[in-house]
């Protein structure tokens, strides 16, 4: 029986928009063999086809905006949210991630998130969420390159990187500035289903996979 991984992607009041809809494509449209790749850029697709299922999830569950002002609909709320095997933290800017840094609620779910997931990601200023929960203390980590300086001085227990489209700690993914979004879910891709599955995903999508930073 093949394996269907659960992603969870958080969502809050202006998060930035790019930073879930690049996963959410990459993991929607990757599937477990070539077959059913087919299939789903065909949209003959069904469950089955799908190697990862991809729900949203916010504190509350009720409707909010995106940073662009799109009104967003989550599946869960932290209290129906089921557990995901993989955890995507998005970003916004950085007087929204200041704000949501203060709401315990969040940061605890996200904390209590990891201890039951195989993977917990984050793209650009969410890697300061993953931060605040404590998750990143002695790794390697980057975030988006207008914040990096931020970054290290508000958790200088950490190893900022500022090169790379993303940084793979094993359990944790972070990924740089907004596109490196599709990189990130592109390598995890990479490292679930193998290499061909990556490629044939990205060039789905038009998208070409790089991992260093313009």
């Amino acid at each position: 029986m093949k394996q269907q991984w659960t992603v969870g992607i958080l969502l809050f009041d202006h998060v930035d928009l790019t930073d879930i809809t690049g996963p959410y494509e990459v993991f929607h449209n990757a599937g477990y063999t070539m077959h059913d790749l087919k299939k789903i850029f065909l949209g003959q697709d069904v469950s089955e086809n799908h190697a990862f299922a991809v729900s949203t999830v916010s504190q509350t569950g009720q409707p909010l905006k995106a940073s662009n002002g799109l009104r967003l609909e989550p599946d869960y709320s932290f209290e129906q949210s089921p557990s995901f095997d993989i955890v995507v933290i998005p970003g916004a800017s950085l007087n929204i991630i200041a704000h949501v840094l203060t709401q315990d609620e969040i940061i605890r779910w996200i904390a209590q998130s990891s201890s039951q997931s195989q993977l917990m990601t984050s793209v650009c200023t969410g890697a300061f969420l993953l931060a605040q929960a404590g998750l990143h203390n002695g790794k390697q980590a980057t975030t988006h390159w207008g914040a990096l300086n931020l970054f290290e001085q508000q958790f200088p227990q950490i190893h900022v990187q500022h090169t790379g489209k993303f940084v793979d700690e094993g359990t944790i993914i972070t990924s740089a500035a907004v596109t490196s979004s599709f990189n990130m879910a592109l390598h995890v891709v990479e490292r679930l289903i193998g290499v061909q599955m990556a490629q044939a995903v990205a060039k789905g999508i038009d998208f070409q996979i790089s991992t260093t930073r313009d």
